[in-house]
């Protein structure tokens, strides 16, 4: 059995950027000036696939999600077609226009399963290949899709509580941008089973920054006692750490998912550390298992969900040597072969 792993990392630094800005502010895929061999076609015919996600206009963490699909596109030899919407009835209409197209196959996102999942059935019924991707994990199989890439948002949590809990933390701020999202509020809810401590939810307008950075400093300046505040999104995170400043708050900001001006708020201490899900590799290989579906029939981890079983909470924190770098970066895959990340 053909078994795929994404990988879970924390991603801190003391005295120096470098080695997060080599994993995490490109999400796991290669840099534009990295050396790499060309990239052949596939001779499978020219296919066309539609990936339909819940992305918010100006949110970075999808450009590396679609990064990963076009390249997987174009080395397959497939047209592919991104669309997203926020909003999740907006979004079930994009997928049954996929449908009505025609289109060989579509990668879906399911942030609120019950108002999407119908529609991903009816492609399924219609017999295109349909596989999950970043949210719906404990759903997609429910609605028929094959597949499914992401992380487990309840592993990820926890493991992200488990870390806030060594580092001191008893009372988390949890910062949801997308009120329905049922990933983010798996999130929380993880952080607070790792923590075990209290965990409060805050929810945000994510396509409102001004608006988010508003909410988070009127809170934390209404109540000192937290003393984390968990974004959930890089943008938020910076967001936050502009808030806490200026509402003279002493909690520490940490938050899931990465881009460079977040690496550079890790590298400054504006922000602590952040799980990186390797969005790159969720769009990359949601696209390769629909090419290979229409190529033989093949399902990758035969209709499991593709995801990384143990988190690891070892924090990126030296760049001392490229051999340390090499390991804990891995080796360009997004995996990391399930040894830790790096040692202290």
């Amino acid at each position: 059995m053909l078994k795929l792993t994404k990988t879970l990392t924390f991603v801190a630094l003391a005295a120096t950027a470098a080695l997060a800005a080599a994993c995490s502010s490109t999400g796991g895929a290669p840099r534009e000036n990295d050396a790499a061999a060309p990239v052949g076609s596939a001779d499978t015919p020219r296919y066309v696939v539609a990936m339909v996600t819940h992305g918010a206009p100006g949110d970075t963490y999808w450009d590396l999600v679609r990064k990963g699909a076009e390249e997987a596109a174009r080395k397959s030899n497939i047209e592919l077609r991104y669309s997203s919407d926020p909003q999740a009835p907006n979004q079930a209409n994009l997928v049954r226009s996929a449908v009505d197209a025609g289109v060989d196959g579509i990668a879906v996102t399911l942030p609120n399963p019950e108002a999407i999942g119908p529609a991903a059935r009816d492609a399924v019924e219609a017999g295109i290949p349909t596989v999950g991707l970043n949210a719906g994990m404990e759903q997609y199989a429910d609605y028929g899709l094959s597949g499914f890439f992401g992380q487990d948002e309840t592993v990820a949590g926890t493991a992200a509580g488990e870390r806030l809990k060594e580092d001191g933390a008893s009372k988390v701020l949890c910062v949801i941008h997308e009120q329905g999202n049922s990933s983010q509020e798996a999130r929380c809810a993880g952080v607070e089973k790792g923590l075990g401590g209290e965990v409060e939810l805050l929810y945000v307008n994510g396509e409102d920054l001004t608006s988010v950075q508003a909410t988070i400093s009127s809170k934390v300046a209404q109540d000192s006692s937290f003393d984390t505040v968990f974004a959930l999104q890089a943008p938020v995170a910076v967001r936050a750490a502009e808030a806490v400043g200026q509402a003279g708050s002493e909690a520490t900001v940490v938050t899931f998912d990465t881009n460079a001006e977040l690496v550079d708020a890790i590298a400054d201490g504006r922000v602590a550390w952040a799980v990186d899900q390797q969005p790159y590799l969720q769009g990359y290989l949601a696209v390769d298992s629909l090419w290979l579906a229409k190529r033989n029939g093949a399902t990758l981890g035969v209709g499991a969900p593709s995801t990384r079983g143990r988190a690891s909470s070892t924090p990126l924190t030296s760049a001392r040597s490229p051999r340390r770098r090499r390991r804990a970066c891995g080796d360009g895959s997004g995996e990391h072969h399930g040894r830790p990340l790096a040692h202290p």
